[in-house]
């Protein structure tokens, strides 16, 4: 039996970028491929989403976020 393949590749909504130097540290999240806001902690990151009408359920979700740059304990420069 055959499975099919999707040639379309389905990505999070949510993106949280890597940290930004600043006073605090911050990330940049964007949803649906926009800027939407920055963030200095997971708080902020479901604060934005939800101000962007998305609930985040599970951070640890790779179909709900995707963290770059590290993972949603990442909140200062190395």
């Amino acid at each position: 039996m055959t499975e099919s393949t999707s040639p379309h590749i389905s990505a999070p909504r949510i993106v949280v970028l890597g940290v930004q130097p600043g006073d605090p540290p911050f990330r940049i999240v964007e949803v649906d491929g926009e800027v939407v806001g920055t963030a200095t902690s997971m708080t902020d990151v479901l604060l934005t989403a939800a101000s962007a009408g998305l609930t985040i359920h599970d951070l640890d979700d790779p179909d709900t976020v995707r963290w770059v740059g590290g993972g949603k304990y990442t909140w200062t420069l190395h």
